[in-house]
């Protein structure tokens, strides 16, 4: 019979530290966790998607976790520029980019001494398996506040790209790139509406849109294949223009998991979307809100390319709270407490 991977005991827990970006979840883990060998980024997440993800259900799953919870491993910076570099977490795997954990990790990183704290503004330069992203944090009296980061290049892979669901409808979606890839489209065409139709619906459909998609679609990304693979869909209040307005939606990413924030790579990918439209001019500040009601503030900060991609620098703000900190081991007798899923 195989032996299954130990998990930490009593004496060698994992302890972590609680966040949330605009009620999205973020459990930092601060110590416990084994030595992630790698000479890069991508390296690190093939590691420890390959011999470590015992642990991800461990700290993702019940009874520690929940269905929706996202977490972040800190390793090793291998980019000279870093402060430092992380590895992302979720119900189905490791994701290439997470903004609502860049702006709890800028604050984090201010407050537990990772850099120093400079005021007004202490960059922090965060390595992620999509690449190197910006952060400024504010810091006022010593005190950590509101941050905003810079993110990768970010760009409309491919617009109005005709699909069929399952059910035989018809629909239309843009394909957009803001450090992970989504199908984002309105979720009005289909009778749905973010924020007051229930969300069980607005998750089958997302489920739905991401089939066709990848049914369909054969993704590609100039810098690695690792990044070329369909995250999620964003449905929309269909409201991409004008772009002073507010404007909401929901992300479905992962295996139907649901963002509580408005998304960070989300909002960049629908900059990008929207200013490859000519939907949204450079400087322009826009309010993105999520299923939630809560929000970020995202704006093309400058264009560039991404291989043969037009491409926008986006920036996103937003605040992130503590909830709390722990420290979790295993019973070596307890078979259901090694994490489990009931949704």
């Amino acid at each position: 019979m195989t032996s299954k991977p130990p998990l930490p005991n009593r004496k060698s827990p994992i302890k972590v530290i609680d966040m949330h970006t605009g009620g999205e979840p973020l459990r930092i883990i601060t110590s416990g966790y084994p030595t992630i060998p790698g000479d890069d980024i991508l390296a690190k997440r093939r590691y420890t998607r390959d011999k470590l993800d015992h642990l991800r259900r461990f700290l993702m799953f019940e009874p520690r976790g929940h269905y929706d919870m996202y977490g972040a491993i800190l390793v090793e910076p291998s980019l000279p520029e870093a402060d430092l570099a992380v590895l992302f977490i979720h119900n189905e795997g490791y994701s290439t980019m997470c903004g609502h954990a860049i702006i709890a990790l800028g604050r984090y990183a201010v407050d537990y001494g990772l850099v120093a704290p400079v005021e007004p503004i202490t960059p922090v330069n965060i390595e992620c398996p999509c690449g190197l992203v910006r952060a400024e944090v504010s810091v006022t009296n010593g005190k950590s506040g509101a941050v905003r980061f810079k993110s990768v290049p970010s760009f409309m892979f491919a617009a109005d790209v005709e699909l069929a669901l399952a059910d035989g409808r018809a629909f239309k979606t843009d394909i957009g790139y803001g450090g992970a890839f989504y199908a984002v489209l309105d979720a009005g065409k289909f009778g749905l509406e973010v924020g007051s139709s229930p969300v069980r619906d607005l998750i089958d459909l997302a489920q739905s849109v991401c089939s066709a998609v990848n049914a369909s679609i054969t993704l590609n990304h100039p810098d690695h294949d690792d990044l070329a693979f369909l995250y999620g869909a964003i449905l929309t209040d269909g409201k991409d223009a004008p772009a002073k307005e507010p404007t909401r939606n929901i992300c479905v990413f992962a295996d139907n998991q649901v963002d509580r924030s408005p998304t960070g790579s989300g909002v960049s990918a629908r900059l990008a979307i929207h200013h490859a439209k000519g939907l949204i001019p450079t400087g322009v500040t826009r309010t993105f809100e999520s299923v939630i009601g809560s929000d970020f503030e995202g704006r093309v900060l400058d264009t560039t390319r991404c291989g043969p991609y037009p491409a926008i620098i986006a920036e996103v703000s937003g605040k992130a709270h503590y909830s709390g900190e722990a420290s979790f081991w295993h019973d070596a007798d307890d078979e259901i407490g090694r994490g489990f899923i009931v949704r």
